[in-house]
C-alpha cells in the first residue's frame, strides 16, 4: 500500500513512479460480491490454511488479485465461484510458500465466539456438536475438506466446485460422498454405515 492507502501495481519502470490502481468503488460488482461471500470465504480459508490470520491475509490477498484483474469480470460467468477459485489458489499458494508461517491448530476462540454468561445444557451440547464437526473435518483429506467446504460453505454447486478444482463433476461428487461418510462415522461412531 502506498501512504495515501491506494494499492500499488508494484510495476517499476527506471526513474518512474509505480502505476496506481484505482480505489475499489463501493458499488463495483467484485466489492459488492466479495463482501457477500467474504464470512463464507474466511471461513472455507480457515480450514484449508489452519489459523484465522493466515485465512485473512489470503482473503485479502484473493480480493487485491480480484481487484487487480476487475477487466475480466464481464468475463467471468459465475462471480462467486471465480472468487471462490482464487481465494483457495491464494490459500494454496500461501500454505506452499516458504515464507508462511507454521500451521497452528485452531483455538478455541478461532473455533466459536465464547459467552462469559453461564451455559444451558442444550448450549453446551451445540458447541460440543460444533467442536466434533470442526474436529472431524480437520481430519479429511485434503480434496474431501475442500469439496464439502466449497459445498457447504461456498454454497457452490458440483458444477461449479468441479470448474474451481478444475476436476470432472463425477470427482468432486466422489470426494462429497467420501467426505460425508467419513464425518458421520466420526460424528456418530456407534451408528452402522
Amino acid at each position: 500500500m502506498g501512504d495515501s492507502g491506494t494499492i500499488l501495481t508494484g510495476r517499476r519502470t527506471a526513474g518512474r513512479t509505480p502505476e496506481r490502481t484505482p480505489e475499489p468503488r463501493p458499488d463495483h460488482p467484485i466489492v459488492v460480491a466479495f463482501h457477500g461471500l467474504r464470512d463464507e470465504l474466511i471461513s472455507t480459508l480457515v480450514y484449508v490454511l489452519g489459523n484465522r490470520d493466515d485465512a485473512l491475509d489470503a482473503a485479502q490477498d484473493a480480493f487485491l488479485k480480484c481487484w487487480r484483474a476487475r477487466d475480466t469480470v464481464a468475463d467471468v460467468q459465475n462471480l462467486r465461484a471465480w472468487i471462490f477459485r482464487v481465494g483457495l489458489n491464494t490459500a494454496k499458494d500461501l500454505r506452499r510458500s516458504a515464507w508462511s508461517r507454521k500451521v497452528k491448530p485452531l483455538g478455541a476462540e478461532e473455533i466459536m465466539l465464547v459467552s462469559r454468561e453461564s451455559k444451558t445444557g442444550a448450549a453446551l451440547e451445540d458447541e460440543e456438536s460444533v467442536r466434533l464437526l470442526r474436529t472431524a473435518i480437520a481430519h479429511l483429506r485434503s480434496d474431501e475438506q475442500e469439496v464439502f467446504l466449497l459445498r457447504q460453505n461456498g454454497d457452490l454447486t458440483y458444477e461449479q466446485i468441479a470448474e474451481i478444482r478444475q476436476a470432472p463433476v463425477g470427482t468432486v461428487k466422489t470426494q462429497m460422498r467420501s467426505a460425508l461418510q467419513k464425518l458421520r462415522s466420526a460424528l456418530n461412531p456407534d451408528s452402522p454405515d
